[in-house]
């Protein structure tokens, strides 16, 4: 996809994901939290601050193994995933880094 179309297809996530939860347009953090409570698996409860920061990384992990940075390791004891880096991510400028992301968000939400 273009930038122009990820952009796009992102701003139709956002509103859908808005409209599902009854909230302010997402931004990329956000999403990444919701995909991190969907990959755990528990549904919606309480997380602490370490918990929602350990979500976002699930999530970044699930959505960088779409690309073959990340390859899914196992559960611990508690349920929760790990992942293990398999190749190293090249140095995105803040810019591809959030087109990649928002484009792997995109991908996510599609599936």
């Amino acid at each position: 996809m273009t930038p122009a179309e990820v952009n796009i297809k992102w701003k139709e996530v956002q509103e859908k994901i808005a409209s599902d939860f009854g909230m302010d347009l997402p931004d990329i953090k956000v999403m990444l939290f919701l995909i991190g409570v969907q990959e755990l698996g528990k549904g919606p409860r309480k997380f602490s601050k370490r918990q929602k920061e350990e979500l976002m990384h699930i999530a970044n992990c699930r959505l960088f193994s779409e690309l073959g940075f990340y390859e899914l390791e196992g559960l611990d004891q508690d349920g929760w995933p790990h992942w293990k880096l398999v190749k190293p991510i090249p140095a995105y400028t803040l810019l591809e880094q959030e087109m990649v992301l928002k484009s792997l968000i995109v991908s996510y939400f599609d599936q």
